[in-house]
């Protein structure tokens, strides 16, 4: 794409910005559709498999959200592909500290152990962690909200955006997933 071309993209997004801002919901719907493609294959060329369509969905919904702060310092596009970039980088934050947390409750403690118990301790972490990894992405996060941050169901429920009897419900089918791993471990 040369320079002009770029240039009259820009443009063009500045007028489509000021059309939503003016609340034509059309310009809203063009912007999507031009931009959306190019944001799907940057995602998918950051490594991203799953949830690409969530992504680029929250990319916008941040985007519009504070369209009034975007000062035209940078492109449109530019600008869009920063907010997918963090989104897909807080992804893989949170990804990593829900395979890395294993919580255990007090009454798992012990006053003195040997190096046996330590290798057993340490196997039993990395069943549990196993375990956990199964369980959907829904499960595992109202399991580990519920169990690691020890959030209430109507927490969790905001947090995931679903019902507080859902989230009861993901949280029992996921404790009884991770039990019966254990069992037949």
């Amino acid at each position: 794409m040369d320079v002009t071309s770029r240039q009259e993209d820009a443009a063009s997004d500045a007028a489509l910005i000021e059309q939503w801002k003016g609340g034509d919901q059309r310009a809203a719907a063009e912007i999507v559709r031009r931009h959306a493609p190019a944001l799907a294959r940057f995602a998918s060329s950051s490594g991203e498999r799953e949830g690409i369509d969530e992504l680029v969905q929250d990319t916008f919904v941040r985007a519009f959200n504070s369209l009034d702060s975007f000062r035209s310092e940078s492109s449109l596009r530019t600008w869009l592909f920063t907010i997918l970039r963090r989104l897909v980088l807080d992804r893989r934050r949170a990804e990593k500290r829900r395979r890395d947390t294993v919580e255990l409750d007090e009454g798992h403690a012990v006053e003195a152990y040997d190096a046996l118990d330590s290798l057993v301790a340490e196997e039993t972490a990395q069943q549990v962690k196993r375990a956990i990894e199964r369980l959907s992405p829904l499960q595992k996060e109202v399991f580990t909200l519920r169990v690691t941050e020890g959030m209430a169901y109507s927490e969790i429920a905001r947090l995931v955006e679903s019902t507080e009897g859902a989230c009861r419900v993901h949280y029992h089918n996921a404790m009884r997933s991770v039990k019966e791993y254990l069992r037949d471990a």
